[in-house]
């Protein structure tokens, strides 16, 4: 892993994707902060109130509040936040959304997998090479 990446944040409203992430990132490099939000308010909230910002933010676009793609746009638009690398981190794999995305600043677009053991080889696979 990039000894760049120290602290991370998770945003995302699914209670079991949110436990598999922190379980196999944990395991893999326990030595990471990470923060978690639930939605994107939250998400900001705690992006704006922080004293050390995250290396990295993985983020779900479909949530309550204040989605992915509305929490893309507000990091975009803050000078202080607009910097940190964002994955998208989630169930869509539509064309025209990926798209987007990565036009608004998105560094990578990650479709959730759905076992355990790819889950894994996804994420440690990404730790190797952080799309910084």
């Amino acid at each position: 892993m990039t000894k760049a990446i120290r602290n991370l944040m998770l945003v995302d409203d699914d209670e079991d994707d949110r436990e598999i992430f922190l379980m196999i990132v944990s395991k893999a490099h326990p030595t990471l902060t990470i923060s978690i939000a639930t939605n994107g308010e939250d998400a900001l909230q705690q992006l704006q109130n922080a004293t050390n910002l995250p290396d990295m933010i993985f983020l779900d676009l479909n949530m309550p509040l204040m989605n992915g793609r509305e929490l893309m746009q507000a990091l975009k638009a803050d000078v202080r936040l607009k910097r940190i690398p964002t994955i998208i981190l989630t169930t869509s794999s539509h064309g025209p959304t990926i798209n987007e995305l990565k036009a608004l600043g998105a560094k990578d677009f990650i479709t959730k997998p759905d076992k355990y053991s790819t889950w894994e080889k996804m994420l440690n696979d990404l730790f190797l090479n952080p799309p910084l």
